[in-house]
């Protein structure tokens, strides 16, 4: 296994913030990491990699204990993580070149690499650019691009793609799944549940530290979720409190959420037709997805 994790443990003022979590990453995959803000992903993250000793529990990472052997570890591991931390006194190919040699690799071996790792994020062009004339996508992607200096085996991406635009997204993902093809083992943490249901082969969802459920994306929509959604919205009068409580038989579960009812059904014709009958109400109707469970699982309430 490329990681595996046994009851870890993790305490913080009297607050357990990992509570007896276990998972496994098999080698050449894409595994998940899911919650809200605050579940412990982060500091998840930061245990399996050394950088946080652990209150309880074993981890082994690539083979090595961790976190007596995490030096060893992180050798062959990239990170890319939660926020750029690239420096600004350095282009992009300088960024690369420092950053190779923390892992001891001789420069002429660094130098030639640092034109495919700029091509591979798409940053051929940007060598001799100063951090700060890149855009936050093309940030982004050269700390991607860093990750991959010292050729890793397995790749953490903290939120890769928070705070980019759907272009810049996409590419990401293009890359990540480049990576996942030449073998490379994925361990994701994200917001976007359409990036983890696209990228991970399996994933976990933890809240206040504990894992509450695992699978692939698949089988979990399959287990926890109907399969049709019918999202209707107040538009213009049409009294959605009414609706709501005249067809509620009509679907399996129904939640709402300010001016919004999702009606989860397995046949959403009945409603359909209600809906079609009805006026001041809008709607949509889509299949269930990896957000519908996430929210089924943790709850609607805001986090911070």
């Amino acid at each position: 296994m490329a990681l595996i994790v046994d009851q870890l443990r993790k305490v913080y003022a009297g607050s357990e913030v990992v509570a007896d979590l276990s998972f496994t990453v098999e080698p050449g995959s894409c595994f998940g990491l899911l919650g809200p803000n605050g579940a412990g992903k982060t500091t998840t993250l930061r245990l399996c990699l050394g950088l946080t000793a652990p209150d309880g529990g074993t981890i082994s990472l690539n083979g090595y204990a961790i976190p007596a052997a995490a030096q060893q570890a992180r050798a062959r591991v990239g990170v890319v993580p939660q926020f750029d931390n690239l420096d600004p006194d350095f282009t992009a190919s300088e960024n690369l070149l420092v950053f190779g040699r923390y892992f001891g690799i001789p420069d002429a071996e660094i130098k030639a690499r640092i034109p495919q790792l700029l091509d591979f994020a798409s940053l051929g062009s940007k060598a001799e650019a100063r951090i700060s004339t890149l855009s936050g996508g093309m940030k982004r992607r050269l700390t991607l691009a860093r990750a991959l200096v010292n050729n890793p085996d397995i790749i953490f991406l903290d939120e890769p793609t928070t705070g980019l635009d759907p272009q810049a997204r996409h590419l990401i993902w293009d890359r990540l799944k480049q990576l996942k093809s030449a073998g490379k083992t994925l361990i994701l943490t994200t917001h976007f549940m359409d990036e983890a249901e696209r990228l991970c082969d399996k994933l976990i969802v933890i809240d206040h530290g504990r894992k509450i459920t695992e699978g692939s994306p698949r089988q979990l929509i399959a287990e926890h979720i109907e399969a049709q959604v019918i999202e209707v919205f107040d538009e213009a009068g049409g009294d959605l409190p009414a609706f709501v409580e005249s067809h509620r038989a009509l679907a399996e579960r129904v939640e709402t959420s300010g001016e919004t009812a999702f009606f989860y059904c397995r046949d959403p014709h009945p409603l359909l037709a209600r809906l079609a009958e009805a006026h001041g109400l809008r709607y949509v109707h889509r299949a269930s997805n990896l957000e519908d469970v996430f929210i089924k699982l943790t709850g609607r309430e805001l986090r911070d």
